[in-house]
């Protein structure tokens, strides 16, 4: 049996922005209710991420053009990465021990090849899981 691997189940053409698009233009993408994050690359690498909190606080708090303030000068590095080659199994236990919902893909030299989600991950482990396993044991014949 193959070893499922992160780069199996994560999504490949993760939401993003370049570092030089601007505040504004990652409040459009974040008005959307399932756009949580904003993944900010230079040259396909990642150099942060922008959330609503990013915008508020780097932006609107501080008074500044959203118009004219470009990502790579807001966006946060992120919490965590993985690497696309990590087995499943452990990508989940990472997953569930930093209690993180989403996390970008990127591969040795730092680029943004995905990004990996728990509901995802959970849903593609539960389909490769051995049916027999759920069977209950055999029984020997009642005597």
């Amino acid at each position: 049996m193959n070893v499922l691997v992160v780069r199996d189940a994560m999504v490949a053409h993760p939401g993003q922005l370049p570092a030089d698009a601007t505040a504004r233009d990652a409040g459009v993408l974040l008005q959307r209710p399932e756009v949580r994050a904003i993944l900010v690359t230079e040259d396909e690498r990642l150099v942060g991420v922008v959330t609503r909190k990013t915008l508020v606080r780097e932006v609107v708090a501080a008074g500044r053009d959203p118009g004219a303030t470009p990502l790579g000068e807001i966006a946060e590095e992120p919490h965590h990465t993985i690497d696309p080659d990590v087995p499943l199994e452990d990508a989940f236990r990472f997953l569930e021990t930093e209690d993180a919902e989403r996390v970008p893909v990127v591969d040795e030299v730092g680029r943004l090849v995905g990004v990996l989600s728990r509901s995802v991950l959970q849903r593609r482990l539960a389909e490769e899981k051995d049916p027999e396993d759920d069977e209950p044991p055999e029984l020997p014949p009642a005597a």
